[in-house]
């Protein structure tokens, strides 16, 4: 009977930890479960989460909800102002999960668990471009270098100084301060060190910055969850390897690689200067043609500036006309007038984009569903439909942009086109249509005409003490654990 009695409190002593207290709040997955939610901190930056045209995005927002979808639960996105809010919030319990490509250091072990490192992102020591290149960490000594305070760069710093490099000096930069990239733009600084990751955004806006060198060990980042939360850390470690060997990290990379972009330096430089310049003068028209539409403004405006570098004087060799390139069966279709007015030019691109959109069949998801309606904007929606044709014919998915961009380059061989209902089309050109507006689109995304625009709403960013949470949506389907598991 004493034996029985032990085991029963062996028992109940296993289940009180399952749920952190047996008279308190459920910790770990217990409490996720319990509430149907997991709750995510993050920063609102570009390489982890912000408000793009298609809703939520960045790399850590679309790790955290295909997690939330492996769990079954809604996620919540809660922003955070800066890194020191992060660990607050944490350590009070008031999130389950930090998530903002932190590399862990001791403070933040005080705040929460560490998980397994799920990423390695290279540090890239940058410059002004056009001044003479440096190759390794010895040039930096007696130089003007520049980190943000608090970050993982001034800890590689710090720890570069410590083995072998005594000579390094720097300036730490409060957050409140410019950007270290502008500091070098700016001659103000010689050198910054910066996330790889974080570059490919900014060079956008920085066309004068250029990489030095990479420094040779990359930084790991992992995820931070509450103390006592040793379940949830263990079904997180269980995710990232499972993502790992189904190829999910591997796709989210190449997501956030793709809203990145790819500029040459002529065009980056090029539009740094439109997005001062010319977009101001066309920012209305670009919003109330959008809004009409029921599109993102940005969106419109990232088309615009691939058909015309925002110049409404433009003409192309095949009779295209105007800011939207609009030849004249689509302005007549779209009751354009004059295809020269701005006004007008814009609001018929806006017309047929919105047609294409509507067009694909509502069953694909975005971001996809853009992604194809631009191509078809491109080249016409019967090319697009033959190469979804072609693409299921070859085993892909006709509604995924990754499967069908890699089939529409082939409506250009013969081979190919002779089966298509439609012929022949210049395929490559749709692909690289997308690639740029979705480099221009990221841009537009978080800079807009020249401030800040994709940072979530204000309230949420800055009401204190505590941050309103911003409910994800609660599916992407299909999920991305769905595909890849």
């Amino acid at each position: 009977m004493a034996r029985g009695l032990t085991r029963l409190g062996v028992f109940a002593s296993l289940a009180c930890m399952a749920l952190a207290a047996c008279d308190g709040e459920p910790n770990g997955l217990a409490r996720i479960y319990s509430h149907g939610e997991l709750r995510v901190a993050t920063i609102n930056e570009p390489t982890s989460y912000y408000l793009g045209a298609h809703g939520p995005q960045g790399f850590e927002y679309r790790l955290a909800h295909a997690f939330a979808d492996s769990l079954g639960v809604q996620l919540v996105i809660v922003p955070a102002r800066d890194r020191a809010s992060l660990r607050d919030m944490l350590a009070e319990g008031r999130v389950d999960i930090v998530a903002a490509e932190l590399t862990v250091d001791d403070s933040w072990k005080r705040a929460g668990l560490a998980t397994a490192n799920y990423r390695e992102i290279q540090q890239l020591v940058v410059q002004r471009r056009g001044l003479a290149s440096i190759h390794n960490i010895s040039g930096l000594g007696g130089t003007r270098v520049v980190a943000r305070e608090g970050s993982p760069q001034l800890e590689l710093l710090r720890g570069l100084r410590g083995s072998g490099a005594p000579y390094l000096t720097w300036t730490e930069l409060p957050r409140e301060q410019a950007d270290p990239l502008d500091w070098v733009n700016t001659g103000d600084a010689d050198y910054a060190i910066i996330d790889r990751s974080e570059f490919s955004y900014a060079r956008h806006l920085y066309p004068d910055v250029s990489v030095a060198f990479t420094l040779p060990d990359p930084r790991a980042v992992q995820w931070l969850v509450r103390r006592s939360a040793l379940d949830l850390r263990d079904a997180a470690n269980r995710f990232f390897a499972n993502a790992r060997d189904t190829g999910l990290l591997l796709h989210l990379t190449h997501d956030a690689e793709a809203e990145a972009g790819d500029f040459e330096y002529q065009e980056a430089r090029r539009f740094q200067d439109d997005i001062t310049k010319r977009l101001p003068e066309l920012r209305d028209e670009f919003t109330q043609a959008a809004s009409s539409q029921a599109v993102d403004w940005r969106l419109l405006a990232a088309v615009g500036y691939q058909e015309s570098h925002w110049d409404d004087h433009a003409v192309s060799g095949d009779g295209a006309a105007g800011i939207m390139m609009l030849t004249p069966s689509t302005a007549r279709a779209m009751g354009v007038v004059d295809r020269t007015d701005a006004a007008q030019n814009i609001a018929g691109g806006a017309a047929y984009l919105a047609q294409m959109l509507q067009t694909i069949p509502a069953r694909i998801a975005e971001p996809d569903r853009t992604w194809l309606a631009l191509a078809a904007y491109n080249v016409g929606f019967g090319h697009l439909e033959d190469a979804r044709i072609l693409a299921q014919t070859q085993g892909k998915n006709p509604d995924s942009w990754t499967d069908v961009s890699q089939v529409l380059p082939w409506l250009a061989q013969e081979r190919w086109y002779n089966l298509a209902r439609r012929g022949y089309a210049r395929g490559w050109e749709p692909v690289r249509f997308v690639e740029q507006v979705r480099g221009y689109l990221a841009v537009l995304e978080w800079y807009g005409d020249g401030r800040p625009t994709g940072l979530a709403p204000a309230p949420v960013l800055m009401s204190a003490p505590a941050l309103t949470p911003v409910p994800a949506p609660s599916r992407l389907a299909p999920t991305w654990f769905e595909k890849f598991r």
